[in-house]
Formats: structure tokens, sequence, C-alpha cells
């Protein structure tokens, strides 16, 4: 202990004396710190935490392999080792000594770093400084490890130079260090799960961006641990005394076993891709958290209210001032512009009925039918569109469940997901028949994640409680028994009732499918949160418009899949035809679809169409709460654009265009679970934006006129949105 203080004082004010230390330790540091906050506008949002994460990296990378690597060929060329050969030293004190130097002198740096970020760019004090002072130790002697290997295995400073250069290059640009991994092709994201530098840039990014712990990033931690003892024991074997001496070629090879933590992680990252997901949803978190302001916008709130000319400040995700009139100086405010001029603002909008299991055309492959393929890319279609969330209403559950992870992590972009399913309904049912149209060897899958068919009422009662428990948002119950010449067994109201009480207890909103006012009366009865469809076949009896607006039953009538019906029986594809429908759906769906769609026989006509907004517009004059649904997946109606058709038939209806918008917006986001966060523009809600061309409050085909769209305080950039989707990268 006692050669140890010694040479760590010997070493201190050696470091001290030399000038390289404050440029390349401070100065140098500083520079790209200043640079990179200037170009990366960090004053506006959460730039600052990846220009923070980045200096720091770079600098535990130079304070490593320059400091610790080329400062010690230095003394043994200069013969400064020489003279300790003759005293009882070993080569551990001397190492020890070099490595706590170089952390005691690289705090400093980190310390001034995070004051200049707080004081003059606002970023927030980090949730654990334990955790970032532990992070950012395992990270320095586990750099200057691998330098002082380096440096035990050169034989010159030229040599020297070229070897650290081989190492420094690469985790500097090919690591998230400078460039974020994100952006980089996908070969290079492979490599890049080989480096450790990647393990810190993401390990510094999650305690900036998410309040992250040590214990959070135990692998990258353990692996460091594991360098750091690893590349000590090594360099004090391969320890040289003076510049004459020779190494062996093959000890070069040594480097790779203190690499072997890193090596062995990158290997199983390859299989499971979570460092490159990790890295993904961190750029997510880095861009939702811009500030933004909207000026000079017209602004629907989601709750009935307008502002015909106002502003909207998002900040890290959230709205965080709604302005009446005038709007600060944007420069006081440190944020984006938006012009809103002749544009109106809206909450995203909310689909509350679809089907992301079917595709919403006639494919002529079954990768038309995959829902593990097709889900992330529906998800991304709705956000293209201007949807941010959407509540599936009888789906694969495992497929739906993964989707949703994947969304809810940032891992992928689309819009928000509820889950309302597997479909509650009698054997061989209403939603059955969908089964057996899919091959044979998929049916009993389809069978088990598609719907449940409960013989008894506590086997309904089970049933709810293990979808609960699965993590489903709510419950669908289907009382409809069929139309025309396709009839079906319906559900036995006995069973129906004791799903409808357990969800209830389990605190999930009952979502009941219904055919004809019967079925609506039963719903009622049952304790139903929303009325799926209602009836196209006749009208809804007054006395039960009046029981839901007592209620405060929710109507989603889904006026489109109605039409989609009609049309398909007629063979008529205008629907794909319109500007976001060719947008979204994918080319060979749209094209096999008009090839395939032959007109059929149909019990949906226009007078049932008519119908069903008869009865809308009735619903809405007895003050029942509606909501838009559409039913996507159903033929014709391609996910994500047909929620704007929907508030166009309401218009058409008779349904004033701002009680249609209130239905897409705030009535919905109560609905799917999301109130008070979602389908709003006011303080603290979700900046989940949609900006369009127009008014739609007078002209409601406005909201297809789509100007931006911001996600949770993303700007989405919409025109590759769907590629990524499908590459699986955002």
């Amino acid at each position: 202990m006692k050669a140890f203080l010694a040479l760590f004082r010997i070493d201190m004010k050696l470091a001290l004396r030399e000038r390289s230390l404050i440029f390349f330790g401070y100065m140098f540091p500083l520079l790209f710190f200043f640079g990179f906050a200037e170009f990366l506008h960090a004053d506006r949002g959460g730039a600052i935490n990846y220009v923070v994460s980045m200096v720091l990296t770079m600098g535990i990378l130079g304070n490593g392999l320059w400091g610790a690597g080329m400062r010690a060929v230095q003394e043994r060329e200069a013969n400064i080792l020489r003279r300790f050969k003759v005293t009882p030293i070993t080569p551990t004190p001397i190492l020890l000594a070099s490595m706590f130097t170089g952390w005691l002198l690289y705090l400093p740096a980190v310390a001034l770093i995070l004051v200049l970020s707080r004081t003059m760019y606002g970023m927030a004090p980090v949730a654990h400084p334990l955790s970032l002072f532990l992070m950012v130790s395992l990270g320095v002697m586990a750099f200057r490890s691998i330098g002082l290997i380096v440096a035990s295995v050169v034989n010159t400073m030229q040599e020297t130079n070229i070897a650290v250069q081989l190492i420094y290059m690469p985790m500097m640009f090919l690591s998230g260090a400078t460039i974020p991994i994100t952006v980089l092709p996908p070969a290079v994201q492979t490599f890049s799960q080989f480096l450790p530098a990647s393990y810190l840039v993401t390990g510094f990014q999650g305690v900036f961006l998410r309040g992250e712990t040590l214990a959070q990033n135990w692998a990258p931690a353990l692996a460091m641990l594991v360098t750091i003892a690893t590349g000590t024991f090594i360099s004090t074997q391969l320890f040289r005394w003076e510049k004459g001496e020779k190494t062996r070629k093959s000890a070069k090879l040594w480097l790779l076993a203190v690499m072997a933590p890193f090596l062995a992680m990158g290997a199983w990252q390859i299989h499971s891709n979570e460092q490159v997901g990790r890295a993904l949803a961190l750029n997510r978190d880095l861009q939702r958290a811009d500030t933004i302001l909207f000026r000079g916008v017209r602004i629907f709130t989601g709750d009935g209210t307008t502002i015909e000319s106002g502003g909207v400040l998002v900040r890290n995700g959230k709205i965080d001032v709604v302005y009446e009139g005038a709007t600060p100086d944007p420069a006081s405010l440190k944020a984006e512009v938006v012009e809103g001029a002749g544009k109106t603002l809206l909450p995203g909008l909310v689909d509350a009925h679809v089907h992301l299991g079917a595709p919403g055309g006639i494919g002529e492959s079954a990768e038309a039918f995959n829902a593990q393929l097709n889900v992330p890319r529906e998800l991304a279609a709705y956000l293209y569109s201007g949807v941010t969330a959407v509540r599936s209403v009888g789906d694969p559950l495992d497929a739906l469940l993964a989707a949703r992870s994947e969304t809810v992590s940032g891992r992928r972009l689309g819009a928000e997901l509820f889950l309302c399913g597997p479909m509650f309904t009698a054997p061989e049912g209403h939603g059955t028949e969908f089964i057996k149209m899919a091959p044979e060897f998929v049916r009993p899958m389809l069978t088990a994640q598609l719907v449940q068919t409960p013989k008894s009422a506590e086997e309904a009662r089970a049933q709810v409680r293990d979808l609960k428990a699965a993590g489903v948002d709510g419950i669908k119950i289907i009382l409809e028994a069929g139309w025309g010449t396709m009839t079906f067994p319906r559900m036995d109201i006995a069973i129906a009732r004791a799903a409808a009480e357990e969800a209830r207890a389990a605190k999930l909103p009952v979502a009941i499918h219904t055919g004809d006012w019967r079925d609506v009366a039963d719903a009622l009865d049952l304790g139903a949160s929303s009325i799926e469809h209602g009836s196209s076949r006749e009208p809804i009896p007054d006395a039960l418009l009046a029981r839901m607006a007592a209620g405060k039953v929710m109507f989603d009538p889904a006026l489109s899949v109605w039409e989609g019906y009609r049309d398909a029986g007629r063979g008529k594809t205008d629907l794909l035809n319109r500007s976001l429908a060719q947008q979204v759906g994918p080319a060979a769906l749209i094209a096999s679809t008009k090839k395939l769609l032959k007109p059929g026989r149909t019990a949906l006509t226009d007078e049932s169409l008519k119908l069903a907004q008869s009865n809308l517009a009735r619903a809405w004059r007895a003050g029942v709460p509606l909501v838009t649904g559409t039913d996507s997946g159903n033929v014709l109606l391609l996910h994500g654009p047909a929620v704007h058709r929907e508030m166009q038939l309401w218009v058409e209806a008779g349904v004033p265009a701002a009680a249609a918008l209130q239905a897409a917006t705030g009535n919905a986001a109560k609905l799917v679970g999301g109130n008070g966060r979602l389908g709003c523009i006011a303080k603290g809600c979700d900046a989940s934006l949609l900006l369009v061309d127009g008014n739609p409050l007078q002209d409601i085909s406005a909201t297809e006129r789509i100007s931006l769209v911001v996600f949770k305080g993303e700007r989405i950039r919409r025109g590759t949105l769907l590629e990524q989707s499908s590459l699986g990268r955002q």
C-alpha cells in the first residue's frame, strides 16, 4: 500500500505538470461539448442529454486509450520505468497508481460538464448521481485497463499510435458516441454490439434520459468489472521495464482476452438484438424531449372547445402551456417554432374499433395474413394517418401483446395500442367464422388467441381473470346473431353476464357487439361500457337511446364497415383509391384486392347504411356519448385512414363536425383508457397531435390534409415511417 500511495503521489505531480493534460483532459472535451451543444440546439430539449453522454464517452475513451496507453509507453521509452526496476516495487502498484490517477483527474472534467449542462442548457438534475459516479468510474478503469494492455504489447510509440487508433476510431464513430447507432446500416449496428463503448453510451443515456440506476445496467457494468480485473492482471504479466525488452508477437492476442466480455455480449446481442433495441428506445426518448411551439393556429382541444387563434408549447413529450391569442417570443421559450396560420391543431385521433389481425384486403399469399409481420406496419400506418391510438377488439393475443410491448418501449414507432379481446362469443358464434377461413394448421392457435367460447358462467369468469393477468385493457362480448341468411348461435345471456360482471370487478370496460335493438337492450342490462355497431337492420328505440344517454354508455356505430361491406358486395373498390389509402396501403394488397374482389350477394345495402346513419344521428340528438370506430381490417378498410372517412359519414348523417371530432379525440380516448392523457390539448396531456391544413369544423375532409403528426412530443417523419416499420428499424 505504501508503494502504491507513493507512486500515486508521483503520478499526480507528473500528470499535473503536463500541459497536454489540461488540453486533452479539459479543453478538448469542452470544445466538443460547446460545438455539439450549439449544433444540436441543446437548449431546446433533450439534446443536451445526448451531448453529455457523447462527451463523457469521448473523454473516457481518450483518458483510457491515449492517457494510460500512450503515457505508459512514453515512460518506458524515457527510461523512467527502468529506474523503478532496481527498487523492491512490483508492476502492480505502478499500474494501479496509473489507473487511479487517470480516474481522479477525470472526475473534475465530469463535474464541469454537468455544471455547464445544468446552468447553460437547462439539463434536468441526474436522478441517481451515485449510479452516474459508479458508471463513470467503471468506464474510466475499464478503458485504462485496455490502454495498459496496449502499452504492454506494443514496442514503440509509433506502434502505440497505430494500435490506439485502430481501437479508438471505431469506438468513436460506430458505437453511438458521436453518430447515433439508429442511423447506421444494419451490418454496422451488428458490429457495434461488440464495442465496449456502445454499452457505455447507452448506459449514460439511460441515466440521463430515463433516470436509470447502475443495477438496471448490470450487464455492461459486470462486463466492465471483468475487463478491469482481466486487464490489470494481464498487464502485470506482460509488464516491461525497459524499451529494449521485447514481447512475443503472440502476446498481442492478450488484447482479445481483455475484450472477451464484450465479445461474448456481442455474440448474445446478435441473437437477442436487445442492445440495438435499447439504442432505438433511447433515441426515441431523445426525440420526444424536444421543445416545440405551435403558434397562430386554430386549436380544437378535444372536449368541444375551439380556440380560433392561439399557441401550444410542447416540452418533454407533454403539453406544457396552451395560449389563447399571441404567444411569447420563441427565443425566450427556447423552442422550435411551427407556424400554424391557416391550419388547425387537433389531438391525435383515436380509432376505438379495429382488427389488426386482418389486413383490410384480399391477399394472394399467407404473409398478407401474418399478424406478427403485419401489426407493426399497421400501427405505423395509423400514426402516418394521424391516428395516435387504436383499440383492438379481437385479434391474436400474443402477437398484439408483443407489438404493444415494442411500441411502449419505443423500439418501434406506431400508434398506441389498447387491447379489448379476445372476443367472448358462443361456440360457432359470430367471430368464429374468420377462423374457418384460415388454413387448418393454424386454426387451433387462432381459436385459443382470437375467441373465448366459455360453456359456463364460472369458465367465463376464469377466462376474464386470465385476460386481466395477461394485460388486456378491456373485454369484448358478442351478442350479434347474424343477418339475412348468415346467422350464428347467440351467446347465452347468463354466461355473458358472468363475463361482464367479472370484467367490471377487474375494472375492465366492457364493449358489446350488437346487431339489432334487442341486442342493445341486453347489452345495457349487462352493464356495457360501449355499444359496438348498434343496429343497421332496424331503428334503435328512443327509450334505449335515453338509457344510453343517462348511463353515459358510449356508442360506436362503425359506419365505415357497413359502407365497406356494401361496396364489397358490388365489387366496387373506390375506398382503396382514396388518397390516404393509396399512401399507406401495401401496393400488393391493394392490387390483389382489386383483382380478386368480385360482386356477390350481400344483405348490406344503401338502406342498411342509411339506417345506421339515422340511428347515429338520433343517438347524437338524444345526448348519447359518441366514439369513432371503423372495424378496420375488414374488406376495403385498410388500417390507418378509415377514421377520416368515418367522420365524413357522420357529417353526412347530420352530426355536426365538432361532435364528430370530439368523438374521435376526447370521447374515444376516455373509452380506451387514455382519459386526461390522450385526446386532449391541455396542460399535462401527452403531446400526441395532428396538424391539418384548413378548418375541419367547416370541412370535415380537412382532417385528411395532414401537415404534421406529433407523437408524444416527437415530430414524425412520415415520409420514411412505413418503410422503416417494415424493416423493423426506426
